[in-house]
């Protein structure tokens, strides 16, 4: 375990912005994990941990506490091909928190193991995905996840639960939102396979010259998933400001059935009568519709906001960027411009993904 003092928070985040924090303790296993985060809620001081900074924004003033960054590392296959259970199309593998996700997604797809490859390319460790059901095309953690593994800081004491108990929904569970639970560990139950499992994103089957549903070779799909990405700006680059942000800085809504239809009702008053939203039935009869959409036909086009340090990125509407030398205020405000000028347009009040620290939209 490493202690430093007056640590600038910046450079640890992908969105490259934040002050420095009073004290940092670097853990690098689950119980130097569990012993810092007991030393700070004993002593009542003000905790946050760092995971792999891709999906937190931290105020310019930094945090006067103690930043727990999460090293840790470990990946065990606990039952599968070793074991002669691969046939029957099971592969139980425990990971770290502090492993970095895309490698671990990259060592699945040269193992076999199916179940992760349309989420190459997303930056960030391990422990981090079952917070927020990390997902994209088509895909989401919530569906290989077997069981997370926590320190339970109101119970002081580990807790483990399984899939169904982790309460997992669109980029939602029962991890996120409170700082209760410290994830020490993921296991997940990957399909022993070769092939992808069913493509369900339209783009990616027409990257890949496939219908939807179809199966193709793991690594094919993992590299499919990485042109989609950069093409986006969403594979971080250290050359390219596209890239230098928290990917998507708001989640799709999901709305009820009357608010959708007034939802596209304002649509048509403004864009005509022959534009409908995109939108995709959710259960219990409500409906999801892009936040990407929302932003671009509210006014908010790619590179909006440039030449200023915060803007838009020109490949994503969905990303807000630090162009170079930026500040959290700066990220902060053009993510509140951009999610009020919706909402003014539509009257759909888009969500933050990332975490604000000491900021509010």
């Amino acid at each position: 375990m490493r202690e430093e003092r007056d640590v600038p928070l910046a450079a640890l985040t992908t969105m490259r912005v934040g002050g420095p924090a009073t004290r940092m303790v670097t853990a690098e296993t689950s119980d130097e994990l569990v012993d810092a985060v007991r030393e700070v809620d004993d002593a009542e001081e003000p905790l946050l941990l760092l995971s792999g900074g891709s999906n937190l924004v931290v105020a310019d003033a930094g945090f006067p506490g103690t930043v727990v960054r999460v090293a840790t590392r470990g990946i065990e296959v606990e039952a599968g091909a070793e074991r002669g259970a691969a046939s029957c199309g099971g592969v139980l593998v425990r990971v770290a928190a502090g492993e970095d996700w895309d490698a671990l997604v990259a060592r699945a797809v040269a193992e076999g193991w199916a179940g992760v490859e349309a989420l190459s390319g997303i930056p960030g460790l391990t422990g981090a995905t079952p917070v927020q059901n990390v997902g994209a095309y088509g895909q989401e953690v919530a569906q290989t996840i077997a069981s997370v593994r926590t320190w339970d800081r109101r119970d002081q004491r580990v807790r483990t639960f399984a899939n169904a108990d982790c309460r997992f929904t669109y980029r939602h569970s029962r991890f996120k939102g409170t700082d209760r639970y410290v994830v020490l560990d993921v296991v997940f139950q990957f399909e022993a396979a070769d092939l992808s499992r069913p493509v369900a994103y339209a783009d990616l089957a027409a990257g890949l010259d496939v219908d939807l549903g179809a199966r193709v070779p793991l690594a094919d799909a993992r590299e499919a998933v990485l042109a989609q990405r950069r093409r986006r700006g969403m594979v971080l680059d250290a050359d390219d400001p596209d890239t230098w942000s928290c990917g998507s800085f708001f989640t799709n809504p999901i709305l009820g059935e009357a608010e959708f239809a007034a939802f596209a009702g304002r649509a048509a008053e403004r864009l005509g009568d022959g534009i409908r939203p995109p939108h995709w039935p959710e259960p219990g009869g409500r409906v999801k519709t892009s936040a990407a959409w929302l932003i671009d036909k509210a006014g908010y086009g790619k590179g909006f906001g440039l030449p200023a340090p915060a803007a838009l990125s020109t490949k994503h509407t969905l990303a807000v960027t630090n162009r170079g030398g930026a500040t959290a205020a700066d990220v902060v405000a053009l993510a509140r411009q951009v999610r009020d000028g919706v909402e003014d347009a539509f009257g759909v009040r888009l969500v933050n993904e990332p975490v604000l620290v000491g900021l509010e939209l």
